[in-house]
């Protein structure tokens, strides 16, 4: 009885292991289609579902497994092209960058180059800054105007000198005139009393 007993424990056992082995074999064998077509991910995760565990270890085909393996190294040697395509396109983009910033500098100096000759001016060929320049124009123009106002006034007292000589001088000829009038007169009356006084003594 006890002999009959282990024959049908050990027979459902091995039924048992048989159904499950033929299970995984079967879900096993549809593997093929998602290892062509899934992602690393999904594949891993369907031969997670579709595997079995005896004795802390996994059960996977070796076909499977090397076909998971060879996916796994297409899919790590994409990524490092992948990596290697995005580097070398960085680097393009710091040389560019760089060229940028070569450029921008440029154009900044030639913009303060242009600010700097707009805002200047040259003086007897020294530049200087236009409000330098203003000042200075100021200065001479004020200089020039206080040259002309003094000489203004120089000519004005120059004339007013002449004006008043000018005046004494004809007053002085007015006087002469009259004094030369007044001598001739005397002159010509002297000149007649000494002709009267000879023709007295010559008549006595």
């Amino acid at each position: 009885m006890k002999k009959d007993f282990l024959t049908c424990a050990a027979t459902l056992l091995f039924t048992v292991v048989f159904m499950s082995n033929t299970q995984s074999l079967h879900g096993q064998s549809g593997a093929t289609t998602v290892l062509d077509s899934a992602s690393i991910e999904d594949q891993m995760e369907y031969i997670y579902e579709k595997t079995r565990i005896y004795n802390d270890y996994r059960a996977i085909r070796e076909d499977i497994f090397q076909k998971l393996k060879g996916n796994v190294g297409d899919t790590l040697n994409a990524i490092k092209l992948e990596v290697a395509r995005l580097n070398s396109a960085l680097k393009e983009e710091n040389i560019q960058i760089e060229t940028l910033n070569t450029e921008l500098t440029g154009i900044k100096d030639e913009r303060d180059d242009a600010i700097r000759n707009k805002d200047s001016f040259s003086l007897l060929g020294i530049q200087m800054h236009k409000t330098l320049y203003s000042t200075i124009m100021w200065l001479i123009i004020l200089g020039l105007a206080l040259v002309a106002a003094i000489l203004f006034i120089m000519f004005r007292r120059s004339h007013v000198v002449t004006s008043h000589t000018k005046h004494e001088l004809l007053s002085i000829q007015e006087e002469f005139d009259q004094y030369r009038k007044t001598s001739r007169e005397k002159y010509e009356k002297l000149v007649i009393s000494h002709h009267s006084e000879i023709m007295k003594l010559k008549n006595s």
